[in-house]
C-alpha cells in the first residue's frame, strides 16, 4: 500500500478517526497494532510471517538476555542466538539468491577452466526472488533493540503489544526512518497527546512528501530512465545530466517517502526521527553521511564503525580508514545484493578515508570555499550514483567510459527537469542562509504549499513505487 495511492487515503480515513476515538481505552494500542499488520500485508501477505517471527523471536531472546547475569556466559550466547535468528531472515531472502548466481558462476568458470564434469545437474543453485518489503529497515530496526539492551543502553520492553508496533509501525516499516528503542518505544506507553499542531504539522509534511514524490521524482525519471535503460546509444551530455537527475530522482523520492511517513506518525502523535537534511549542500563527504539517511548512518557509525575503531585505536589513523571502508561496504551490501552496490559502498568508504583528515583541517574548513567543497561533494556522490542506478556492473562501466569517450552532442533533457532541481537547490541553499527566517513564515509557507497542491493537480503521473522498498 503506497502512500501516494487512494487505498491508502481510505486506509487513513478509517484508522484515524477509530485511533482519535480509542484515547480513553486500552484499545488504542491493539488497533494500532492491527492496523499496522494489515498495512504491512495488504500487498504481501506471506512477508508479514517474518514481520511477525523476528516480533517474537526478539521479544523472547532479550527477556532470556535481560535475565541473565551480567557478564555471564549464557548471556553471551543467548545474545549470539538473538543475532543469528534476526540476520537469518534477512540473508536468505535478500542475499541467498546472489550467492547462489555467483556460486554457479563460479562453478561454470571451474568446470571450463579445470575441464570439471558438467555441473550443471549437481548444483541446482536457483532460487526464487520473494523479499520482503522493508525487510532491511525492520531487521536494523529490530537489531538496534537487542544491541541496545545488551549494551545497557535501553531497558528491556515488556509490552508485546508495545514491542510489536516499535517493530511494524506502518508509516515507517517499508523504508524507515530506522527507530531506536529509546526514541520510539517510549511513545506507545501512552496515547499521545494529539494537538491542533499534530495535525497542521502532519498535513504539511505529508503534501510536502507528495510533492516530492509525485511531482519531482517521478518526473525526472522519465528522462533517467530512458538513458539509463539503453546508455550505448546516449552521449555523454545525457549521461552525465541523466546521473545528475537520478541524484535528485532518489533524495526526492526517498525524501518523499520519509517525509510522509512522519507526517502521518504526526497525525497519530508520534514524532519520528528527522532523516535528511539538505545532503546535496554537503561540504564533506562525512558531512554528506550526517546530511542522507541520518537514521542508517547513525546506526552503521554507532554499531558498526566506532566497535571497529574502537578494536584499531592503536592504529590511529589507518585503523580509522580501515573501519570507514568496512562500514560502508557493509552499507553497500545492505542496500542491495549485487557487484554494483558493493562497489557503491565501497567507494564511498574509500572516499570517506581518504578525506577524513582533510575534512577536519583548519585549511579545509577556513580557506576553501563552502561552493567549491559543496560541487566537489556533490560530484563525486553523483560519480558513486552511476553504480546504484545501473541496471548491472557491466551498464556502471560501460556509462563511465562514455561519459569520458561518447560525442558531446546536445542532449534532449526537458528544460522543466533543469528549472525544477534548480529552484529546489536555491531554496536549500536560502534555507541554510540568512534568509531562513523568511522561508519560515507563515506567508511564505502558505504560499509553497498552494504552489505544491497546483503542481500535483497538474501530474498525470501516478508516481509509482518508491526506490527503497525494494531494499
Amino acid at each position: 500500500m503506497l502512500f501516494h495511492t487512494w487505498p491508502f487515503l481510505l486506509f487513513l480515513l478509517v484508522v484515524l478517526p477509530v485511533f482519535y476515538s480509542l484515547r480513553n481505552t486500552p484499545l488504542w494500542l491493539p488497533w494500532l497494532t492491527a492496523a499496522s499488520y494489515f498495512f504491512y500485508a495488504w500487498s504481501n501477505s506471506y512477508a508479514l510471517l517474518v514481520v511477525l517471527y523476528i516480533t517474537a523471536f526478539d521479544f523472547i531472546l532479550v527477556a532470556r538476555i535481560d535475565r541473565s547475569p551480567a557478564e555471564s556466559r549464557g548471556r553471551g550466547i543467548w545474545f549470539a542466538i538473538a543475532l543469528v535468528g534476526n540476520l537469518f531472515p534477512l540473508l536468505f531472502f535478500k542475499y541467498a539468491r546472489f550467492v547462489a548466481e555467483n556460486l554457479n558462476a563460479l562453478f561454470s568458470c571451474l568446470h571450463v577452466a579445470l575441464r570439471l564434469p558438467d555441473p550443471s545437474g549437481l548444483m541446482p543453485f536457483g532460487l526464487p526472488y520473494l523479499l520482503p518489503a522493508g525487510i532491511s529497515f525492520f531487521t536494523f530496526q529490530s537489531l538496534s533493540y537487542i544491541l541496545d539492551v545488551y549494551l545497557g543502553k535501553a531497558p528491556r520492553e515488556r509490552n508485546l503489544l508495545r514491542f510489536a508496533n516499535f517493530v511494524c509501525f506502518f508509516p515507517q516499516v517499508m523504508a524507515g526512518p530506522i527507530e531506536r528503542p529509546g526514541h520510539l518505544l517510549p511513545q506507545f506507553r501512552q496515547f499521545p497527546a494529539i494537538r491542533l499542531r499534530n495535525i497542521t504539522d502532519g498535513l504539511s509534511l505529508f503534501l510536502l512528501g507528495l510533492f516530492k514524490k509525485v511531482a519531482l521524482a517521478s518526473y525526472l525519471s522519465l528522462y533517467v530512465d530512458r538513458v539509463y535503460d539503453n546508455p550505448s546509444v546516449c552521449g555523454a551530455p545525457d549521461l552525465i545530466l541523466a546521473t545528475i537527475a537520478f541524484a535528485w530522482q532518489i533524495y526526492f523520492d526517498f525524501s518523499g517517502y520519509t517525509d510522509m511517513a512522519r507526517g502521518v506518525a504526526e497525525l497519530l502523535g508520534f514524532r519520528l526521527v528527522l532523516n535528511f537534511n539538505n545532503p546535496y549542500l554537503a561540504t564533506g563527504l562525512g558531512d554528506f553521511w550526517r546530511r542522507w539517511h541520518i537514521s542508517f548512518s547513525r546506526w552503521i557509525l554507532d554499531y558498526i564503525f566506532m566497535p571497529l575503531q574502537m578494536l584499531w585505536r592503536e592504529r590511529r589513523f589507518a585503523g580509522t580508514a580501515a573501519a570507514l571502508v568496512i562500514t560502508f561496504l557493509v552499507s553497500g551490501i545492505w542496500h542491495g545484493a549485487a557487484w554494483t552496490f558493493v562497489i557503491w559502498g565501497a567507494l564511498h568508504g574509500v572516499g570517506l578515508a581518504a578525506t577524513y583528515q582533510m575534512e577536519r583541517s583548519a585549511w579545509y574548513r577556513k580557506r576553501v570555499p563552502s561552493v567549491l567543497k559543496q560541487a566537489g561533494v556533490f560530484a563525486y556522490v553523483c560519480f558513486t550514483w552511476v553504480f546504484f542506478r545501473a541496471n548491472s556492473l557491466d551498464d556502471a562501466v560501460l556509462i563511465i567510459r562514455r561519459i569520458f569517450t561518447a560525442a558531446w552532442q546536445g542532449p534532449q533533457v526537458p528544460a522543466l527537469m533543469l528549472g525544477s532541481v534548480i529552484l529546489v537547490w536555491l531554496y536549500q541553499y536560502l534555507y541554510e542562509s540568512r534568509w531562513r527566517a523568511i522561508l519560515e513564515t507563515g506567508v511564505v509557507r502558505l504560499g509553497l504549499a498552494a504552489l505544491m497542491a497546483l503542481s500535483l493537480c497538474l501530474c498525470s503521473s501516478g508516481g509509482g513505487s518508491f526506490i527503497y522498498f525494494r531494499f
